[in-house]
Order: structure tokens, then sequence, then C-alpha cells
């Protein structure tokens, strides 16, 4: 059957144009029930005994969810215990427009065979579908067609059933759709009262999201918040410059503070800081607000005090104590002051699961109680369980539902248990939910695309390729690497010139544009490597088989491939695909040891001493134009084969092979990345490196200026000479303290799409251009440089989604937010297992540098562990001891002892595990001796910034 619509639409140039839209109704669209025979279903999804105890509905049934239930239930609907789900297409087209999140996960639920969950297209069902009628809103004809669905489906599975007792159940928290349901005959619930009428899961009731009425039932009358404005006022007041919109930042230190970043073009970002819970009114880190500007006599300054929210459970107290001291102390004078303002409504709310623990009410009985997320940035939330007893001591997952301006928290539920906090596997899979790192098994859809096995390199294959097997190829790698994604050879010409080639791995030849195996790649967007545990962006047939260079085996490549004489310049560069088969994979100490033995001279040997001479020349080459080498604390644990415990902790050490790879490998990425711009000027997909802001360089000038030094900085190449020149004789590791700092003063590197930025520089490296071809194992954006350079040698065809810049800089954007949650993770994992590494350590005395002064502390930097912690000279139990801040040293004086910048000091190292959520390495200072003082302990952590070359 065929329903048409006709209208009529003015053009832009005063005619008329004809539309028909057409829509096409079906009488053979199964209900997809088991019981059913009119409907021939080969492979039915709801079974026809559908059981679940209810004490609402003793028979067995069926549930229809409106879209109000799938949105903001979907936590239950997941929930193993909710089978026979009848998902309608009305109800996913809502899903989609309103929440790409749910969306998301409600159509996982459905590709889930053990859920039982069907999807019934009931706007092309010859019986169910509707029309809208005349002065019908939208909401009203989809609630309408929810309705129809419902019927029919009662209707029918009753005679196809002979009248046994299958029943069909609607799920609705909407008064009054629920009523009209009801006027029709229907079996319909609320879904909490559904919910809790289940028999024997007090679990899942504690799941329920709580309902705008809900919520106004469990808070206080009194107005703690003022009212957020309507959408209709924030896009008025944004058009007319009264509002700003911005993106909220909680302050990780003081809860108490937060900045809303508003962005004015694509480089003048506004900064406004937001002081007090009234003005940040209710939002939560991440939100998109709109913020309303204090007039200029009220700016004030950022206050550098650490305020934890560790508030009380008694939410009727007049005012939060720390509030009003902090408060109190905004009313001091400060010279410099920044955009002040408060939250005056809420553009779009950035809330996800969060993880953390349950601090229980002291009251006996109670059922509402507060739960303290992991993130700092986070406020406490309040939720209603019955199981707190047994939650103590346990990570678990809460979602926010709302947040009245009657509570001093947000009210949210509770999602699900992940285990006993402190217990390895646990605390791995918070960090990993925390920084939203894609983690979960590669699905059947994805894996069906891995290439059969045994694999083999076909004919067809050899077509586009040059057979390189006969080269002396090898990789070096660290130890344990098993995604081995480049390769190296060199070898001497008959002209006397050196030929050296970079082979990468062909993973673009095994994942095809736009497939379910191409779609998770691009969604995970890296691998991401934690102590001991490695989350691969592809799956492991390729990461560490069919794509990983090992030695003696066959493997397809992508070879960038220079002529160059003895002093490292380039003669000439050809880019192709190739087949290799690598001689040796060898570890950067094994490699080293080859290069500095003369009595091993055979051909993987020598291929190696050649590479690392030209290497030495390119690495000259580049520091001459301007390159930086910067400097961090990088650490390795050595874990127990059976407990995988860390039994030791040291910094890494660098070699020449080190170097020698790197310098390779950034030459590749150069290469590739002048070919692919040169070819796709609009599309080339680049990684860029801005420069600092001048005033980022504030700590490096006092830091040098404390030791009679002067730091340039008017380019990436009187930097580099400045530190290179920056060395006290008596004092060997203060040029290493120095490049530590510059390290805090970079920007982070980007990757973008030409067509969209003008600024291509990466300052780091000293080139006006850069991109990342080397790591495509392990980094979707070498996949898609591949495809571009493919197409630019005519190896492969092109793509319409290759070609478009604006789909280009979107995944762009997810690459970089990928890029920066991994590593994130990545330390987060080193803090905990520094933190098992102390935990049967005792105390343990160590030297250690001053990196920073503050006002009331010193931050101190263990070079042994890469650990940098904070010594407060402060006690909130007793009196300060007598001390003075000078900001221009920056100098901190201390009973008549001064701390500088890089001074030497000795230190205890302990676990402090008093708070099982937030276990803290404490440093406490043991010389020099102070007398008199007693000094609090600050909480350390692995020192943040780990900067490599950006191969």
């Amino acid at each position: 059957m065929l329903k048409s619509k006709t209208f009529v639409k003015k053009t832009r140039s005063g005619g008329v144009l004809k539309i028909v839209r057409e829509h096409y109704l079906r009488d053979d669209i199964w209900c997809g029930s088991e019981v059913c025979k009119e409907c021939k279903d080969e492979a039915p999804v709801l079974q026809a005994d559908a059981c679940i105890e209810s004490t609402l509905c003793v028979s067995p049934h069926y549930l229809i969810p409106d879209t109000n239930v799938v949105l903001h239930q979907i936590d239950i609907l997941e929930d193993p215990l909710i089978k026979n789900v009848i998902i309608l297409q009305t109800v996913l087209q809502e899903v989609r427009h309103r929440s790409a999140t749910v969306y998301k996960r409600i159509k996982d639920v459905v590709h889930d065979k053990e859920k039982h969950f069907y999807t019934f297209t009931n706007e092309h069902h010859r019986y169910t579908f509707i029309e809208r009628e005349p002065g019908e809103s939208a909401n009203d004809r989809n609630d309408r067609a929810i309705r129809v669905a419902a019927k029919w489906y009662s209707d029918h599975l009753v005679k196809e059933t002979w009248g046994r007792p299958l029943k069909v159940v609607l799920l609705t928290n909407d008064r009054a759709n629920k009523e009209m349901a009801e006027e029709h005959g229907l079996l319909v619930y609320k879904c909490d009262e559904y919910i809790k009428s289940l028999i024997g899961n007090p679990e899942l009731v504690d799941r329920l999201a709580l309902t705008s009425d809900d919520q106004n039932d469990i808070t206080g009358s009194k107005l703690l918040f003022s009212e957020h404005l309507p959408l209709s006022r924030i896009q008025a007041g944004i058009k007319n410059g009264v509002l700003l919109q911005g993106t909220f930042h909680a302050n990780r230190d003081n809860y108490l503070e937060g900045t809303v970043l508003i962005q004015q073009d694509e480089k003048d970002v506004t900064e406004v800081l937001l002081q007090g819970l009234q003005n940040i009114n209710r939002a939560v880190n991440q939100d998109v607000v709109a913020v309303e500007l204090f007039p200029k006599e009220c700016w004030v300054a950022p206050l550098s005090v650490v305020l934890q929210d560790d508030g009380p459970n008694d939410e009727d107290a007049e005012e939060d104590e720390a509030q009003n001291k902090y408060l109190q102390i905004l009313t001091s004078k400060s010279i410099v002051r920044k955009p002040t303002g408060q939250v005056v409504g809420i553009i779009k709310r950035n809330w996800r699961p969060f993880c953390g623990m349950l601090s229980p009410s002291q009251i006996k009985e109670a059922t509402r109680h507060l739960f303290t997320p992991a993130d700092r940035r986070i406020p406490r939330i309040r939720i209603e369980t019955r199981q707190a007893a047994t939650l103590v001591g346990q990570k678990i997952m809460v979602a926010i539902d709302g947040w009245p301006k009657s509570s001093r928290y947000p009210n949210g539920h509770f999602v699900r248990s992940l285990g006993t906090a402190g217990d390895k596997e646990t605390e791995t899979e918070v960090l990993l939910l925390e920084h939203d790192v894609p983690h979960q098994p590669f699905s059947q859809a994805v894996l069906s695309f891995l290439p059969k096995m045994p694999w083999n390199i076909t004919e067809e294959d050899m077509k586009v390729r040059v057979d390189l097997r006969h080269l002396c190829v090898c990789s070096v790698d660290p130890p344990g690497c098993t995604d081995i994604d480049d390769a190296l050879h060199s070898r001497e010409l008959e002209n006397g010139n050196i030929e050296v080639g970079v082979h990468i791995a062909d993973v673009s030849h095994f994942i095809r544009p736009g497939n379910a195996l191409d779609e998770e790649a691009a969604k995970r967007g890296t691998t991401v490597y934690l102590c001991g545990k490695r989350i691969d962006m592809v799956p492991e047939l390729l990461s560490s088989n069919l794509c990983s260079l090992r030695s003696n085996v066959e493997r397809l490549a992508f070879s960038c491939i220079w002529e160059m004489n003895h002093n490292a310049e380039v003669l000439n560069i050809r880019f192709t695909k190739s087949v290799i088969n690598s001689k040796a994979s060898l570890t950067y100490a094994e490699a080293q040891m080859r290069i500095d033995d003369t009595n091993i001279n055979d051909d993987i040997t020598k291929s190696l001493r050649c590479l690392n001479k030209l290497a030495k020349i390119l690495k000259g080459q580049r520091t001459e134009k301007g390159a930086l080498t910067l400097s961090s604390p990088e650490v390795r644990f050595h874990i127990d084969s059976e407990t995988h415990d860390p039994i030791d902790l040291q910094t890494k050490e660098l070699m020449e092979t080190n170097s020698m790879v790197e310098e390779f490998m950034l030459l590749a990425n150069i290469s590739v990345a002048q070919k692919i711009y040169d070819e796709f000027s609009e599309c080339a997909v680049l990684r860029k490196h801005p420069s600092p802001p001048p005033s980022s360089y504030d700590i490096l000038f006092k830091a040098a200026k404390s030791r009679n030094l002067v730091i340039l900085t008017d380019s990436a190449k009187a930097l580099a000479d400045s530190l290179n020149n920056a060395t006290i004789e008596s004092f060997p590791y203060f040029n290493t303290l120095l490049r530590i700092l510059a390290t805090r003063c970079m920007m982070q590197a980007v990757y973008f799409c030409s067509g969209m930025d003008s600024d291509f520089h990466h300052y780091g490296l000293a080139s006006p251009i850069y991109t990342h071809f080397t790591s495509p194992i392990r980094r979707y954006a070498d996949i898609i440089v591949h495809r571009l350079l493919a197409v630019a040698i005519n190896a492969d065809t092109t793509y319409p989604d290759l070609m478009d810049k604006h789909k280009q800089a979107a995944l762009c954007n997810n690459l970089n937010y990928r890029h920066k949650m991994a590593q994130y993770a990545q330390r987060a994992s080193v803090a905990f297992h520094t933190q098992l590494f102390f935990r049967n350590k005792g105390i343990i005395n160590e030297e250690g540098f001053i990196l920073f002064v503050r006002k009331n502390a010193i931050i101190i930097l263990i070079p042994k562990f890469g650990l940098e912690g904070t010594v407060f000279f402060e006690n909130k139990d007793k009196p300060s001891p007598d001390h003075s801040f000078d900001s221009e040293g920056p100098t901190l004086t201390v009973e008549k002892h001064t701390f500088h910048m890089f001074d030497k000091v000795k230190v205890t190292i302990s676990l402090d595990a008093s708070n099982i959520q937030h276990q803290r390495i404490r440093m406490a200072l043991i010389e020099p001796v102070i007398p008199g003082v007693s000094v609090a302990v600050g909480e350390s952590e692995p020192e943040a910034k780990k900067p490599k070359l950006d191969r």
C-alpha cells in the first residue's frame, strides 16, 4: 500500500513547487513472537514463555516502553532480567532525535540475542500507521501511535494464541498517556510501579531513574539556587550579547570554584571565573552553559586554596562552613582580576554514569545516601538504595537524574556495582570508564570482517606492490612489544649513495572504509597502554599477528624509501605498497649492543650502524632548525609474573637506538605529510603543535633567573639554544629540571584537516608540516593518512568521506579527544600501580628537587620514581608556622629557612590508605630540618606530562 501527501512550497524566486511525499505501508511485517502462527516468522525474537515474576501481572507478558521510558530508564532496560521487549519504530526515531547516547545503547540491547528485544516497524505496518490529526502536536501523535501499536499487539496475540494468557504491557511515566491507554482497554503501568512489582529484585529498584515528580518529593522547599532560564531566553540573550555560551570546567582542587571557556572565534578564548555554589548554579563539569558577566568592579582573581567537598550530610544546615570561609576570603583585594560571572542556564548537560563510592547515612534504616564520585570535579550525588550495607567498600556506578533548585546535591540512581575498591581489576575498570575508553570485547559484527585463517599473500595482493622480501629489514622496539608497526633498512647503492627505507604495517589493506571493523577502529581512535594491560584499537589477529611486522614472516607494508648521500641529505623519495620479510625483531638494548660490538659485522648490524650514523646527522639538522629536546621522568614497572603486582619501579633509560628509530619515523611522517598535502590540499589529515603564548613561559623565566641565567623564547630556535646553554657545572641535573619546566609550558599537539586551518606549523619539531603515518596499528589517524597516500600513488581507490573536509575535521576532533583520554587513563594507571608498589614498602627516604614554590607549600620531584608531590607548611589541626612568600623569586621562607626552585631536599614517601577511595602517596620533609615545624604532607602523583618526539 502507498500513502502519499501532497503540498506546495514557495521557492526563492517566488514560484511554487509541488512536493509529493510517499509513505509505503505493508501487511507482511511480522510481530516477532514465536507463539504466532500467522506471521510465519522464520527467526522469531519474542519468546512464548515470557515469564517475569510480577505481582501486577502474573501472566507471561511482553513489554512496550514509550519514548520517555527508553530515554530515562535505559539502565533498567539493559538489565539481564528485562527480556521480551517490543521497541516500536516510533520510539526509536524519537530517541535517535533526542539522545545519540541512549539510541546507541538501546540499539546494542536490541542486537543482544539473549535479551529478546524486537524492533517493530509500526510506522510502515498497515494496521498500526496513523496520520497526524489537525491541531495535534507531534508528541501527542507519537503517543497515540504507541497506543495504537500496543492495542494491535494485544489483539493480535490474543487471536493467535487462542485466548492463552500472553499479555502486552505498556510502560509509561506520562499520566495523560496512561489514562488514555486505560480508556482503550490496554494493560498499562508506570515504569516505577511495574519495576517495584517484580519479585526478588531489589537491586533493579535502585536503578530506577527519578522522575521530576520523585525529585520534588524528596527535596526541601527552601530554594538554594536561582531558576535556570528557559532555552528561548538563553538563545535570545546570546544573540544580543547579554549572555555568553561556553563549557564549564570545575576546579579539581576547589569545589567552590570553576571556569567557563567562551570560544569567541578560532583562536580567541575568554575564561570566565565562577566562585561560590550559587554562581556555579548546578553546573556539572563539561556542561555547556549560559553565563552572565558581572560588572568589571566585581571581577576577582582565582584563589590558590584547596577545598574538597567533604561537606555535611545534613543538607538543612544554613550554609556550608567552607563556603562561608571561602566567601570571606573573596573580599580580599587582588591586583590580577579575571572576568567573573554566574551561570543562568544550562544549554546542554554532559552527564554520564560516574564511578565512585557510597557514603552511607549515619541514620539507622535510612535509604537516602550520598555517593562520592572518584572524579573530584563532580559533586556528590544523592541516591536512594536499600543495599547500602552491601555496597559499602564497593566501587559503584551512579547516574544523575536531575538537580532541583532546592537541593544542595543532584539526585541520581544506582547503575551497577563494579567490584571491591582497591582490587586491581576493579580499579582498572574504573579508570577506563572514567576516561571514556572503549574497552568492551570486539563484537561479532566487527570480527566478521577479519580475514579468514590461514591467511596468505595472494597474486592479487602483489599487483600493486613491490617485492622487498630480499632486503635486510629489521624492527627495533621496547621489550615485549607484539604490535610491531614499523621496521627499517639501509643499504649502500652502486652510485655510492645510501638507500634508507621505513616500512609500516599496511593496516588499511585489512580495514576497508565504512565496514563495522573500520567504524569500531575510528570510534576507539587509539590503542591505550596501561600498566600490564593493553586496550587494542583493532582485534588481536591484526594488532599482534597479521599486521605486526614480526621477524621471519612475510608481511604487507607501506614503504617510504629515500636515496640519501652520506650527509643525510634526501636526493630522492618514493612511496610504495610492498611485501617485506623482517630479518630480526630487536629490542633497543639488543640493537645498541650490536652497534657497539665491533666483533659483530653481519648485514643487520651494518644496516643498523649506517642508520644510527645518519640519524645523528638528521637530529643535528633538526636541532639546528630549532627543534626542542624536552625532558620528563618516565617510569617502567617490573611486574611479578604470578601476582601481576609491581615489584620494582625505575625510570626508563634512553639509548642511541631510541633516537635512531625516532629520527626516521619523524622523517617519514614529514615526507608523507608533504605528499598528501600536495595531492589533497583540502582534505589532508595533518598534525600541528601550536607555539605557546608568551605568558606560559613566566615560570621558566623565573627558574632560570634564580640561577642568574636567561631563557629566550622569541622562537623555537632561541628557546632550544637557551636550553642547551643553560647548564651549571656543579649541578648536572639542573638542565633536566629546566627542560621539565619547559615541557609544562607547551601546548598540546592536535590533528586537523588541512582545508579547515591555515596554521600547519609543528613548534616542537620545528617543521612546517607534519602528520602521523608510522603507527597505524595503534592510531586511526595513521590509517586515514595511509588511505590518502595510497590514492595519491594510485595504489587504491578513494571514497566520498575521504575527500570531505568537514567529515575529516569531525574525525580529527574525535581523534584528539580519544588521544587525550588515553593519556589521562595511562597516567591514572601509573598512579594506581605506584600506590601498589608503595603499599608494601613502608616508609622510604628519597632525595628530590623542588619544582615549584607556592604560598604555603613546595612541590617536589623524586627523579628515581618519576613521582611528584606537595609538602604543605600548615596543618588544619595545629597552628601554622611563620612563613612568607615572595612571588618574584619565587621563594618561600619558613621559620627563617628559605626554599628556592630546584633546591635539593630529602623526604619520606609512604602510602596513606585512610581514604579507600582516594589513597595517596604522601611526602614529608626530613631535610632540611626546620626546628619547631610540624609538616603536613600532601598528595603525590606520577609526574604528569610525558613528552616524546611526536612520532
